[in-house]
């Protein structure tokens, strides 16, 4: 039976060295993914809450651009009702994962890794 965790063995090794540099890099706090591992939120509930989620205010667009970037990389995914597909999110069995790893707050990106994530993110691939 599945629990909704999938085994790390599973999972690429890459999609989580990406995912974990993503989580240090961005300006979301661990309350922000242990919300999310209980509850689906939308980009205005997150802004709104302010530093709870994250280590500066943000705007619901900036927010909904991070979002959108971690649905990218399989940390987050949609929620969905009855009428499809919500503004709503919240993680995914590989999110789960992550946020198991890491124990404590995420550990601050340093330069070198920040600017690799944003290159990343900013001009991926083709």
């Amino acid at each position: 039976m599945n629990d909704g965790t999938a085994p790390a063995e599973a999972l690429d090794q890459r999609s989580l060295n990406r995912a974990f540099q993503a989580l240090s890099c961005l300006p979301f706090c661990r309350s922000f993914y242990e919300a999310l591992s209980t509850n689906a939120l939308s980009a205005g509930e997150i802004a709104s809450a302010g530093d709870s989620y994250s280590r500066s205010q943000l705007s619901a667009s900036a927010v909904e651009s991070h979002l959108i970037w971690l649905i990218q990389l399989g940390v987050l995914r949609r929620e969905v009702d009855g009428q499809g597909l919500t503004e709503r999110v919240r993680l995914t069995p590989m999110g789960l994962v992550v946020l198991k790893r890491i124990q404590g707050e995420f550990p601050p990106a340093d330069l070198i890794s920040k600017l690799h994530h944003w290159i990343r993110r900013h001009w991926p691939r083709a």
